[in-house]
């Protein structure tokens, strides 16, 4: 599986967990601030610095998903693999 498939099979992943995931410029706010999660308002949301390159993209959001519930989800063999890669991590 190519790298952009792998990222939008984890955004997909992201979506079915109900969070949305939104890809910012961080570099314009003034302050040190980083790619994560958060509960704004209720909604879960994974904010990404933009110019990050694809593969760290990637392993942030993959980092981030394999700390839900996610078991009862069907998700590719691959995703799943990354997903158990950086469990526990």
């Amino acid at each position: 599986m190519g790298p952009e498939a792998l990222y939008s099979e984890l955004k997909q992943l992201a979506e079915k967990l109900q969070v949305t995931v939104s890809e910012q410029n961080l570099r314009n706010t003034g302050i040190k601030v980083k790619s994560g999660f958060c509960i704004v308002k209720g909604q879960k949301q994974f904010i990404l610095d933009k110019h990050k390159p694809l593969h760290k993209r990637t392993k942030l959001l993959a980092q981030c998903l394999s700390r839900m519930a996610h078991e009862d989800i069907y998700v590719m063999p691959a995703v799943r693999d990354l997903l158990n890669k950086y469990a526990g991590k």
